[in-house]
């Protein structure tokens, strides 16, 4: 890992970061293209061919049955599926409490308030590449049943047929019975436009690929989507009281993920920085993923030594990390001047890990400083919200005036003249 430690340095790695979380080259973007096209016309014919050729995978049978779901789930180890469950139960609290009431108030003969109703249909992508994601399973469905989601479809890639017990056990667990052995921007397309198969979604929601994001980013409009997730990403705050080796196995178990996650540490503390980088090579060498992650650290890792712990929020605020540790002796003193992260990580004993996993709030997080404007996923991520409106006759006299200046401001005639009609029938009816 780099150490930085003057500006120039920093806005170049700066710069780099926003160019890592920029555009995608026109090749990923056409062939995306192609294949969202190809669905929408050829539909299931489509989606198994680019099934056979991505996953290696010939099958005249997209959707995997709940006798199938339910005897590969049987193949997970006891205490596994058991370790799902708990992280199950927590998730589900939390979301809970994120559950939005309809409301409305009265004024003087007029009734106003919203109405939340969940989404009908949602699609749900559990990415399936170079590792498996059970939690995926966990973090978007269960949200979407606490918001009271009727239809739920997962999409999960099975590269070479191979089915991941764990996987299955999950959505085992939370009773979803509709399931596809589909991956790739092919399975973003077919829940967008439909196929024989796959019937159109409303929303699709979770993580993958750059083929897989470019795909929610094509069909978002005719379909909504839960944000664009890029590569994995965490920032960690620490002055001089850190333990070296809890920051390095941080850093390390963001650096895992794949080539392009970024792992950076920023501190006031030189004595950290060396003690930590020295830690991360000493960690390193006995990583199974020890490939991807000296990649990634060598590509998107930093330390960065700041004179204060305020510039170090700074920093850290204009990155926008999708996980924020903050590993300071009071790191509590910071929070107030956080402005931008997807998740925020308190103390030495609370690792981003403790989040991916079993904490209970979401792990799909907004990536790549888009913490800037998107949330977590959530429950309110699944239901949509309907304005209500109910006036009197007096009441609507009360406010007719002003909508009749406004339309008349904005050169609408038609509705000024649809106050003014009303406006006649309730004087002549006042006679």
């Amino acid at each position: 890992m780099k150490i930085i430690r003057n500006e120039e340095e920093l806005e170049g790695f700066l710069l780099l970061l926003k160019e890592r979380a920029g555009g995608v080259s026109e090749e990923i973007v056409s062939a995306v293209k192609g294949i969202v096209s190809d669905v929408r016309v050829r539909g299931d014919l489509a989606v198994r061919e680019y099934t056979g050729r991505f996953d290696g995978l010939k099958t005249e049978n997209l959707r995997i049955g709940l006798r199938e779901i339910k005897a590969i789930a049987r193949k997970a180890d006891p205490e596994g599926v058991e370790v799902l469950s708990v992280a199950a139960t927590r998730i589900r609290d939390f979301h809970l409490r994120q559950k939005e009431e309809s409301w409305s108030y009265r004024e003087r003969g007029a009734m106003l308030g919203q109405i939340i109703r969940p989404i009908q249909r949602v699609g749900i992508y559990v990415p399936g590449g170079k590792a498996s994601y059970p939690s995926t399973v966990l973090m978007n469905v269960i949200p979407a049943q606490v918001a009271g989601v009727k239809e739920l479809a997962l999409c999960v890639p099975t590269p070479g047929g191979e089915v991941n017990p764990y996987v299955m056990a999950a959505i085992s667990l939370l009773g979803v019975r509709e399931v596809y052995r589909v991956g790739g921007a092919q399975a973003i397309a077919a829940m967008a436009c439909g196929t024989e198969t796959i019937k159109k979604v409303d929303k699709i929601v979770g993580p993958g690929n750059v083929y897989v994001a470019t795909a929610k980013r094509m069909v978002f409009g005719e379909v909504d989507i839960d944000m664009i997730a890029g590569p994995s990403e965490v920032l960690i705050i620490a002055d001089r009281t850190a333990p070296p080796e809890f920051v390095a196995s941080d850093l390390l178990s963001q650096a895992e993920h794949d080539e392009l996650a970024s792992s950076v540490l920023v501190t006031s503390s030189e004595r950290l920085a060396l003690r930590v980088s020295e830690e991360v090579k000493r960690q390193i060498k006995t990583l199974g993923r020890r490939e991807i992650a000296e990649a990634s650290l060598k590509n998107f890792g930093a330390i960065i030594v700041t004179r204060t712990l305020g510039k170090a929020v700074r920093v850290a605020n204009l990155i926008a990390p999708e996980h924020l540790e903050i590993m300071t002796e009071k790191p509590e003193k910071l929070l107030p001047q956080i402005q931008n992260a997807g998740a925020i990580f308190l103390g030495k004993w609370t690792p981003e890990a403790l989040g991916d996993y079993a904490a209970g709030p979401n792990h799909t997080l907004p990536t790549g400083g888009t913490a800037r404007f998107f949330s977590p996923l959530g429950v309110y991520d699944f239901v949509k919200r309907s304005s209500l409106l109910s006036f009197s006759r007096q009441s609507f006299q009360r406010l007719s005036s002003v909508v009749e200046t406004l339309s008349d401001l904005e050169g609408l005639e038609a509705h000024g003249r649809a106050v003014k009609v009303r406006k006649g029938i309730s004087e002549e009816s006042n006679r």
